[in-house]
Formats: C-alpha cells, structure tokens, sequence
C-alpha cells in the first residue's frame, strides 16, 4: 500500500518500470559517426555472435571499437533505445525463444540452453526471459508444444 491508500502491483523478478532519462549528453553524438557505430556494433554482437559469451562487456566491445564505454552507451541508448545488456539480452532471448521449441534442442533443459545462448546465471536468464516475452521459459516451451500437437 502506499501513502494514497493504492495497491502496488509487485512485479516478477524484481523488473522496474523503465524510466526516460535525458541525458545531455546523447545530444553531443554526430550522426554519422553514431550510424558507423551502429553498423559496427551490429556487427559484433549479433554477427559474430558475442551476445553468445557471458563475459563479453561494454567495455571489451568499446575496446573492439576504439572508443569508451560512456560514447559507447550514448550510441547503443540513441540507436537501439536501451542500454547495453538489454540490446545483448534481447539477442540471447531471441536465440531461447527458437531454441525452446526447436526438435535438435528437445534433450536440452531451460538452463542448458540458457547457458548456450550466453547467460552466466539461471536467474538473469529467467529475469530477462520473462522480461522480454512475459512468461517463464519453461511455460513457454511447455505452451508451444503443446500448439504445435
């Protein structure tokens, strides 16, 4: 309850609400160098697949693009409208989702392939898995199995 008497509506896995920031900051990017960027990080991230290796951070990838993780975040924030881990996460996701359902993966438990897609921990992969699609791994596969009889 707060002060107003309202009820709170506690969410799964402690996700937050997304707050706008205005960062002054993101106003300093120059266009074509941000586009370049983008192109690049795009590049690293999905077609090499380093969305795939949990220890892969804005810092190596700033590293990899020869600028610093402040630039870097501006340019991952205006681009792709989030931060770092939700643009890497989102890859991951992407890579559950079809994994889940996927017959060559039917042996394979959540966290086997929660492993295989990049996440370090079960409970970051089931945060940003419910985040991302609204249920839990396993209710989705579950789910979608059973659609698919």
């Amino acid at each position: 309850m707060t002060e107003q008497g309202q009820v709170l509506e506690k969410k799964p896995y402690n996700l937050r609400e997304r707050k706008i920031k205005d960062a002054p900051y993101r106003n300093m990017i120059r266009a074509e160098l941000a586009d370049e960027l983008y192109d690049r990080i795009m590049n690293i991230i999905v077609l090499q697949k380093k969305y795939k290796d949990p220890n892969y951070s804005a810092k190596d990838l700033a590293k990899e693009l020869k600028t610093n993780t402040r630039y870097l975040s501006a340019v991952i924030n205006s681009r792709f409208g989030m931060n770092y881990s939700c643009l890497v996460n989102e890859y991951r996701i992407k890579d559950a989702l079809h994994m889940l359902i996927d017959k060559r993966y039917a042996e394979k438990n959540v966290e086997e392939i929660s492993t295989m897609v990049g996440f370090a921990n079960r409970q970051s992969f089931y945060a940003a898995f419910y985040k991302n699609v609204g249920e839990t791994p396993n209710n989705y596969r579950r789910r979608k199995l059973e659609n698919n009889r």
